[in-house]
């Protein structure tokens, strides 16, 4: 198959069953939110903060040296998999010892069990990542998407089932638990792979070389995202934090349901066209338009209806959480240079800049929301902003040395989707002059309906029927999957 046709296929299995997972999840999720409060997402979310740091070096980066490499066999599998559950054993048992202090820091006994028991997906996670890797390399994101959403979808009604019956915050681990559990017995079906302990000092040292890098920069890209939690967990509890990580969250929906899964074929296929300069720059550059024209109306929709959105969702309980929300949705116009130029670093091996640069902007997340919580969450929030502004201007940056570019080829790439979420703009502030002025607060409901039913139908007329010129072919695609044109 062409790398383009495979890339477009993967992609739209990826991203396709991403948004029926996305759709099912936040759907589980509301309810969740329903039945919970706010402190119990919250206490997640610390530990959060702690499991996903270790989670990092269990992995080691080397589960995407595998898929980076041109030529893999069995034995390099099984190295992989025997390094990463003795460093998952380790963990696990790390932390097992650590529980009553951390319990005692916190103040609150439930984290000592808390701790121990989530922990146990490190023991897990080796034999999942095995089968993962596998699909990844041989490009079945088909087969690895549906096995997720299965997953996904058992682990929620299981948590809804524990929430229901009063189990609090225990619906949410073991929840996460028993998706694992059913994601390695889907998994496993679907690889020719079998688990063993193997260890050979070359293969263990090739694929650790690049993992280092891989598993350092993450950290540090782990680090920056968590440190706003962890501020606001240590300083303002459990409620804060589960009031701002919910309108984070809700601002990065559209980039975990259709970025995240693009960036796993345009990562692979980068990595094979990583010596042809040509291809690198056109796969950069139309990952770039792309994300614009998909995404970014999604992001201006949720910074646009932030608080009805999460009145009519949530419950008036969580009204706090849009405050963070309709500050960092419009970030997502960076992420859509942002994701595609992490794609093109790791695939080009430079690796060793991106780690500075993440650096620099743990420190401003650090201080701009340190700072920030004198004026609350509107403070931490905008602490963030100021530190992506820097991290993607450095980013793009670093990408232009990766190929031979212009700042003109990054202004083409974006305005087709420009132009259109400027209509899309446009549409939004015509019904608010339109409607009554108090129907946001007065009537949330219709109004976040009216709003979202319009500007969805004016996007898509615009882009079906009168599509940017570098547009044309994309909307043909689409107007030819919608059965509202003929092949040729």
């Amino acid at each position: 198959m062409p790398l383009r046709q495979s890339i477009r296929s993967s992609s739209t299995w990826l991203v396709g069953n991403n948004i029926v997972g996305q759709v099912l999840q936040f759907g589980f999720g509301v309810i969740l939110a329903r039945l919970l409060v706010p402190a119990d997402f919250g206490m997640i979310v610390t530990i959060q903060i702690f499991t996903g740091l270790v989670g990092l070096i269990a992995s080691g980066g080397m589960g995407q040296a595998l898929i980076r490499a041109k030529d893999v066999t069995q034995a390099d599998f099984h190295v992989v998999f025997s390094l990463q559950l003795a460093i998952g054993g380790i963990i696990y048992t790390t932390f097992f010892g650590l529980a009553p202090f951390l319990a005692s820091w916190f103040q609150d006994s439930r984290y000592e069990d808390l701790v121990r028991v989530s922990t146990l997906s490190f023991l897990l996670r080796p034999f999942i990542n095995l089968h993962g890797i596998w699909l990844q390399r041989e490009m079945r994101f088909k087969e690895s998407s549906i096995g997720n959403l299965i997953a996904n979808i058992i682990s929620s009604l299981f948590s809804i089932g524990l929430a229901v019956t009063g189990h609090g915050v225990w619906s949410l681990v073991l929840g996460g638990l028993a998706g694992s559990m059913i994601n390695l017995a889907l998994f496993q079906r679907l690889t020719p792979l079998r688990p063993r302990v193997v260890f050979d000092r070359e293969l263990a040292y090739r694929h650790s070389g690049f993992g280092i890098k891989i598993s350092l920069n993450d950290l540090i890209s782990y680090l920056r995202h968590q440190t706003s939690n962890f501020i606001i967990t240590t300083v303002g509890g459990a409620t804060m934090v589960g009031l701002f990580n919910k309108g984070d969250s809700l601002a990065k929906l559209p980039f975990n349901t259709i970025s995240g899964p693009i960036y796993q074929p345009v990562f692979r296929a980068m990595s094979e066209e990583q010596d042809n300069q040509d291809k690198l720059k056109y796969l950069f550059y139309k990952m770039i338009s792309l994300l614009t024209v998909y995404t970014l109306p999604f992001y201006i929709g949720l910074w646009w209806l932030a608080e009805p959105f999460v009145v009519v969702v949530y419950g008036k309980q969580w009204l706090d959480a849009a405050i963070p929300l309709q500050i960092l949705a419009p970030l997502g116009a960076l992420y859509c240079i942002g994701h595609p130029c992490g794609a093109l670093l790791a695939a080009s091996n430079r690796l060793g800049r991106e780690m500075v640069l993440q650096a620099i902007t743990l420190v401003l997340v650090a201080g701009g929301c340190y700072m920030g919580l004198n004026w609350g969450l509107a403070g931490v929030a905008f602490g963030i902003v100021v530190s992506q502004i820097y991290a993607t201007t450095h980013f793009y940056v670093l990408a232009r040395k990766c190929i031979d570019t212009r700042l003109s080829d990054l202004f083409v790439a974006v305005t087709p989707g420009m132009l259109l979420n400027t209509a899309l703009l446009a549409t939004l502030a015509l019904l608010d002059l339109v409607l009554p002025p108090n129907m946001p607060r007065d009537s949330a409901p219709v109004y976040l309906l009216i709003c979202t039913l319009t500007g969805a139908f004016v996007y898509s007329i615009i882009f079906l029927y009168c599509p940017p010129t570098a547009l044309i072919d994309e909307s043909q695609r689409w107007k030819l999957r919608l059965r509202l044109a003929r092949q040729d």
